[in-house]
């Protein structure tokens, strides 16, 4: 009986490894939308938006569910009047549209905040603040009643999104948040700054390491099999 629990242990351990990054994940949103106490305010800026796009509102976050997975996303997010003295981390709501951080004592935001925000199109801050990536990031830029109004996100790559002159030869610009861009190597490229040409090697890179995994599971497996006899 005890060899069977043994054998049990790899599925258990897999399955604990699932959930606790199952959880993370969750926790990520659950702590963006409790940055601060409370809940979206009817009228403001967000709560406008979360009606008109048939959202759910959650503590500070507007939800909107995905009709293919059926899984709920963050497309709203109010922090606006919450002593907020600086912002480090908002990666939990990457896929919101529009982000309230006024009326809060922020003396300054890193533009690194919003990197991956490719759906960012409406941001309010404090009126002493510069909108994300500068203001050349956005289609229009105003202070109006104490906010800066950051609207309409510009894309970082040429209008085309073919090839860029900030991206090496052989790959593709990608916009990446306000004032961020990524390179990534054009079909049949790969490697250092795409100069590789060819399918990417899946068997050379990923086959001695496949290898080396069932050999170490395997002398793992025969250890722990006769330790179970032993006993």
């Amino acid at each position: 009986m005890r060899a069977g629990c043994y054998q049990l242990k790899p599925a258990v351990v897999i399955l604990i490894i699932y959930f606790c990054f199952y959880t993370s994940c969750q926790l990520t949103d659950l702590q963006v939308c409790n940055l601060c106490n409370g809940t979206v305010a009817n009228g403001t800026a967000v709560a406008q938006f979360c009606a008109s796009s048939s959202g759910r509102i959650d503590r500070r976050c507007c939800f909107k569910t995905d009709n293919a997975s059926s899984s709920e996303y963050v497309i709203g997010l109010d922090l606006s009047n919450c002593s907020l003295t600086h912002v480090v981390d908002l990666q939990g709501a990457s896929t919101a549209l529009m982000i309230d951080l006024s009326l809060n004592p922020i003396v300054n935001i890193s533009d690194s905040v919003f990197q991956g925000f490719i759906e960012l199109n409406y941001i309010i801050l404090p009126s002493n603040l510069v909108c994300p990536g500068g203001n050349a990031s956005w289609k229009k830029v105003e202070v109006k009643e104490g906010n800066c109004l950051c609207e309409g996100q510009r894309n970082a790559c040429n209008q085309t999104g073919q090839m860029s002159l900030n991206c090496p030869e052989n790959s593709l610009c990608a916009p990446d948040g306000p004032g961020f861009f990524e390179c990534n190597c054009a079909d049949s490229y790969h490697g250092y700054k795409c100069l590789r040409e060819g399918a990417f090697p899946t068997v050379q890179v990923f086959g001695p390491l496949g290898a080396s995994t069932v050999l170490v599971s395997l002398v793992l497996w025969v250890t722990q099999r006769r330790k179970a006899k032993s006993l």
